[in-house]
């Protein structure tokens, strides 16, 4: 069981920071990045340069309460031929722009529900997305899938071509926990989705756990985990809930005094972490888990781990493109967000144009921050004779620079003349940690909490 009082002493339990998916966060973009300056940006991607895609599909049967992401829900099929439409028409002027000899290393949909589409689209998505320019030999191929929302006949165009990965949302399987929530996923479902993907060959399953939900108790969440367990996941990533009624409009049907308090949360996420634990898997950053000889486990013990919009990822690439109404992308110049409203998203790229809509380019500061708090989210550590090389940033301002937080987390640290590490409660910690080093002003409350 993890000690309180130190934790309550340091602010845990009443901390709200990012979760540092990019650095700045995404509430400091402006619309001083625009479609021309991601133009420019991604036709200057280095020649032979291995890119990532995220494609965003936004439509959903049934619009979770808890979720916040930009979804929208439909009744019927009606919207997602035109949509469809779009992201061919985007696709094609992102391959107009993009240098002829870059090739595809991962791809991923995600959403919102991309099984929502009909075979017919989602063949027509996947052919779009294989000429768009050669995937590696190795590419990575991964489908977040809605068990309510999925055939074997879905599955098999996803499995013909090449999906290397299933992501499953579950969030919880108690009956109760499911109908405060609004997402109704009965187990016996969820276990034939996962015996098809199997069947099919997806060699990789991750699920997605959230802890913090309206009546969740020790007891519910571990009988949760267990069932969870049983279908054998690869990775399972367990998030915070982030109760943000005033960002996510249809969170305020959640029964908010059902949601459990700071401590109770702490109690949940002991109780899951240590059964995945106890059941094998390697616990990553700050709430991902993975078996050993999974990639992300890999990418952990050797310290290659990333974090970017998706979370931590064993992806190395400086290139991530999204595609679609909100989607994100990153360029080593900087961030950009696509326009999020459907029909000012529709317009610009009916017009030819990228659509982007805001965005951050990078400052020196920014770049050495950015990696300094992606190296505490994902290694718990600073290496200080690695930064202060990468960088031709003298240690001396790299002591000023965490001075803050050497100060503040002094229990929790082991310093040393070439490196910072965080030596206790880092899973906890860490986003509070990385803030130490943020110099951005943060909007009061604006963010999740920490715990």
């Amino acid at each position: 069981m993890t000690t309180l009082a130190p934790l309550r002493k340091l602010g845990l339990l009443d901390a709200r920071v990012p979760r540092y998916t990019s650095y700045p966060p995404a509430n400091h973009f402006s619309p001083a990045v625009d479609a021309a300056t991601v133009a420019g940006w991604m036709s200057s991607i280095a020649p032979g340069s291995r890119i990532s895609i995220y494609v965003h599909v936004p439509y959903c049967r049934t619009l979770c309460w808890f979720c916040a992401c930009r979804t929208q829900g439909t009744a019927t099929n009606k919207p997602l031929a035109p949509y469809l439409a779009l992201l061919k028409a985007e696709l094609k002027k992102v391959s107009e722009t993009l240098p002829k000899d870059v090739v595809i290393g991962n791809i991923h949909l995600g959403g919102g529900t991309p099984t929502i589409l009909p075979v017919d689209l989602l063949t027509d998505l996947c052919e779009t997305l294989k000429d768009l320019r050669p995937w590696a030999p190795d590419a990575e191929f991964s489908v977040e899938i809605d068990p309510t929302e999925i055939h074997q006949a879905r599955i098999d165009v996803l499995a013909r071509y090449g999906m290397t990965r299933a992501s499953i949302g579950i969030q919880d399987f108690d009956e109760v926990v499911q109908q405060a929530i609004g997402r109704i996923q009965p187990y016996e479902l969820t276990r034939n989705v996962v015996d098809m993907l199997r069947a099919a060959g997806v060699r990789s399953l991750n699920v997605d756990a959230l802890y913090g939900l309206p009546y969740q108790t020790c007891a519910r969440l571990a009988a949760s985990i267990q069932r969870i367990l049983s279908l054998a996941p690869d990775r399972v990533a367990l998030f915070g809930y982030a109760h943000v009624p005033w960002m996510a409009k249809r969170q305020v049907m959640i029964p908010a005094d059902a949601l459990p308090d700071a401590e109770e949360r702490l109690d949940l996420f002991d109780t899951a972490r240590r059964l995945l634990t106890w059941d094998g898997f390697r616990s990553i950053g700050i709430d991902h888990f993975a078996l050993e000889g999974d990639s992300l486990s890999d990418a952990a013990r050797t310290r290659t781990l990333r974090r970017n919009f998706q979370g931590y990822t064993d992806d190395q690439s400086d290139v991530l493109i999204g595609i679609g109404a909100s989607a994100i992308s990153q360029y080593p110049q900087g961030y950009a967000q696509n326009i999020s409203t459907s029909s000012r998203y529709a317009q610009a790229v009916a017009g030819g144009e990228l659509a982007t809509e805001r965005g951050h380019a990078f400052s020196d500061d920014d770049r050495l921050r950015r990696r300094m708090i992606e190296s505490l989210m994902c290694d718990y550590a600073l290496n200080l004779d690695a930064l202060s090389a990468d960088f031709d940033t003298p240690k001396s301002r790299l002591m000023s620079m965490t001075a803050d937080l050497r100060d503040r987390f002094a229990e929790y640290l082991d310093v040393t003349d070439g490196a910072i590490r965080l030596t206790r409660n880092a899973a906890l910690i860490a986003r509070m940690a990385a803030h130490e080093l943020d110099a951005y002003q943060m909007p009061e409350g604006r963010h999740s909490r920490a715990l």
